[in-house]
């Protein structure tokens, strides 16, 4: 008996390394996928900004033209819809007499909600739900320790991992026959029909990327191979201008067009062929901080968007509308911050180093309830990524992994690493608005 298989992409959008797409081809006769534009996610939300703001959109949306597109080359249907999964996915479900759907496994609350009206809505049909981990640099399965007695301390989870762990081999799914593929009459929407207006590209942007797969490879043989600024990447990585002060890979990571593993074997290989050093560590090492916190809301769950964190402290926080609104808007009395923010408006990026700085200003000096930064970094950053962020913002608000809890002198910090004031000068010259 013939079985069909349907993959659901969330935030695994990419067809190289991607268990959901290899196990439904190993054990289906056809294979069919889905993707489904969620208006939840283009709403407005209680602090007066879209859930997802424009630039992650459209590096979405060029992420989706490329999926599709390389979907296609593999004899492999993609059906796109604007509408909610939990309304899309039954229909189309019994429209092709799916027997087992395949997803990249999730655990915070919004995406188990979505996950779970899935379901409910489902219940009666005969249908096997499959899931892969795949979101990590090490595998669940490869830790050396379990996820409840993940250590608090990030040094404690790398030195474990790093011993006694491995990471997996990344690999691909071969074409599927030219008989899989099904007509599709299904579109993309474009910015306008998800509430958008198209803007220019800021030309002070550090990340003028677009998204895709292709583009992610792309990237990565720029930065490791031509330009080979992976050699000194943890000499600039807390640079402010400029796209080579660090990979940028993030932005592909966030929503799944590359896989952790596969930059990992890349450096691996630039390792063997080029140089091994203390940067080529450095950026498998940015990768372990990822993992660790993903393993974090992994073992804590919905704690992560509790205002007392996953420490469950108490603090005194403000949600001051005014405040709130000068932090965004880059109207604070510290020029460093207010520069960091207006190319976050602009742009849709914003450096390591800048993120760390901001944010320690609105939690430790505004005392705001820290929740609201990080709701604000979901709506504009490109590279948003639920646990990292919310990890991010918990250690920086004292509520997180940071046994020190520790607060950034902002004027400390501009001198330091803005000396020259280049960088607050480029973004807060008033004839370039």
């Amino acid at each position: 008996m013939s079985s069909t298989a349907l993959v659901w992409f969330t935030n695994n959008l990419r067809v190289s390394d991607n268990s959901s797409l290899i196990n439904a081809h190993a054990q289906n006769d056809r294979v069919i996928a889905v993707y489904c534009f969620d208006p939840r996610h283009f709403e407005h939300t209680g602090y007066g900004f879209k859930k997802t703001e424009y630039y992650r959109t459209r590096f979405l949306l060029e992420t989706m033209q490329e999926l599709r597109d390389t979907l296609q080359l593999h004899n492999i249907t993609l059906f796109t819809y604007v509408d909610l999964p939990e309304n899309i996915l039954p229909k189309v479900i019994e429209s092709y007499s799916v027997n087992n759907i395949y997803f990249q496994k999730e655990w915070t609350k919004e995406e188990c909600d979505v996950i779970n009206n899935v379901k409910k809505n489902t219940s009666h049909l005969s249908l096997q739900w499959n899931f892969s981990y795949d979101q990590f640099l090490y595998h669940p399965e490869d830790l050396p320790i379990a996820v409840d007695s993940l250590p608090k301390v990030f040094t404690d989870f790398r030195k474990q991992c790093e011993k006694q762990s491995r990471v997996r081999e990344s690999v691909s799914i071969p074409k599927l026959p030219e008989t899989n593929l099904i007509i599709n009459d299904t579109l993309l929407p474009t910015l306008e029909d998800l509430g958008y207006q198209a803007r220019q590209q800021d030309f002070r942007s550090a990340f003028p990327f677009k998204g895709g797969t292709l583009q992610a490879q792309k990237r990565i043989n720029e930065y490791f191979w031509q330009s080979q600024q992976l050699s000194t990447y943890k000499k600039t990585r807390n640079g402010l201008m400029g796209t080579e002060y660090s990979s940028k890979l993030s932005a592909w990571l966030a929503n799944g067009s590359i896989s952790a593993r596969t930059i990992y074997w890349e450096v691996k290989k630039y390792e063997k062929e080029v140089t091994k050093n203390d940067s080529t560590y450095w950026l498998v090492f940015e990768l372990m901080w990822r993992d660790f916190f993903k393993y974090v809301s992994l073992k804590h769950g919905n704690d992560i968007f509790k205002i007392g964190g996953i420490l469950n402290k108490s603090y005194t926080w403000s949600t001051d509308k005014e405040e709130v609104n000068a932090w965004i808007h880059g109207q604070t009395d510290e020029p460093f911050v207010n520069a960091n923010m207006i190319e976050l408006r602009k742009t849709g990026w914003m450096s390591n180093r800048g993120r760390q700085n901001v944010a320690s200003y609105f939690a430790k000096e505004l005392q705001l309830d820290w929740r609201i930064g990080a709701a604000y970094f979901e709506a504009y950053l490109i590279d948003y990524d639920v646990h990292s962020n919310y990890g991010n913002w918990m250690y920086v608000a004292g509520v997180g992994n940071d046994p020190r809890d520790r607060k950034f002198n902002i004027a400390s910090q501009a001198d330091r690493y803005d000396p020259q004031q280049e960088y607050q000068q480029i973004w807060l010259e008033p004839s370039l608005f």
